[in-house]
């Protein structure tokens, strides 16, 4: 680990306030911090380069979450954060989700408006400079479809190729635009979180990974059915939304984002935080769009 890095007993704990399938965060101490925890299938390495990216991010001064120290607590890599107070755009959704409402996205302006502010934030992002510390998205993209486990090599090699083929960038990208990753403070501003897939290369992988989520996301069974299916009538109509705002910031269109997502679909398939279920549609999709691919 780094030099900002030490052991510490575990007694400034907290209550637990959040997880992920890759971390466990808690209230630390009395001084408005947090602490992020991995979890076993987290390595130091990864925590060194969150503490990295975010760091980076912060001097940036794009919106993200203050980080003070890469630390170890029970031999489990650990970063210490100031404590942001607010809720996730995950949880503004759900919450809308389930009320009562019509068919049509127009008519739910919180959630409209949270993907268009998650469209501007990705926009600002990829307008940051930054310093060429940041790892290699194609390279990082190319190890995790050669990595994920549930293709053929042959099919891992053409979508490897496929990736090859597509332009070059070298934007500051975050990796990981999922709405859990989003809070909105209490002050109506908002932090990015969670830069452990930060990396330099296309927008547009950006783009095409929240495409994905969209698309693919299978939402906790407790909800109400009938918010279930709304949410299956507006996938669409979310991604659509969302993209328009990107292209009204950037110019880049989703022409130009749709290539990017049968090697993001790829590259997904090693994500922790995504269930069985979900991988299950993704292979489908991935074998699909290889078919389609081929004959052309």
């Amino acid at each position: 680990m780094t030099e900002e890095s030490r052991t510490e007993p575990d007694h400034h704990l907290g209550k637990k306030i959040a997880e992920g399938g890759c971390s466990e965060v808690f209230v630390w101490g009395d001084a408005g911090q947090i602490i992020k925890i991995a979890k076993p299938n987290t390595g130091f390495d990864a925590m060194e380069k969150e503490f990295a990216n975010n760091k980076l991010a912060w001097e940036s001064g794009l919106p993200v979450t203050q980080p003070f120290r890469l630390l170890k607590v029970e031999e489990r890599p650990a970063i210490i954060f100031e404590r942001i107070y607010g809720e996730t755009v995950m949880e503004r959704f759900l919450r809308e989700l389930s009320k009562e409402a019509s068919s049509s996205l127009a008519d739910t302006p919180i959630i409209e408006n949270d993907v268009r502010l998650t469209a501007r934030a990705l926009a600002a992002i990829h307008s940051k400079p930054h310093d060429g510390s940041l790892p290699s998205q194609r390279e990082s993209m190319k190890y995790a479809i050669q990595a994920a486990g549930y293709l053929t090599k042959g099919e891992t090699d053409k979508i490897a190729a496929i990736l090859e083929g597509l332009p070059s960038k070298n934007a500051f990208c975050h990796g990981d635009p999922n709405p859990k990753n989003i809070m909105i403070k209490d002050d109506g501003t908002y932090v990015m979180l969670d830069w452990m897939n930060a990396s330099a290369g296309n927008p547009e992988a950006d783009l095409a990974e929240y495409i994905i989520m969209v698309r693919y996301a299978i939402l906790p069974s407790t909800l109400p059915p009938a918010a279930l299916k709304r949410f299956d009538a507006w996938r669409e109509e979310m991604i659509a939304v969302f993209l328009d705002e990107y292209r009204k910031e950037t110019g880049i269109t989703r022409e130009e984002a749709e290539p990017w997502i049968l090697p993001a679909l790829a590259r997904k398939l090693c994500a922790d935080g995504i269930t069985e279920a979900e991988k299950v549609l993704l292979i489908k999709d991935i074998r699909e769009s290889l078919e389609r691919t081929a004959v052309l």
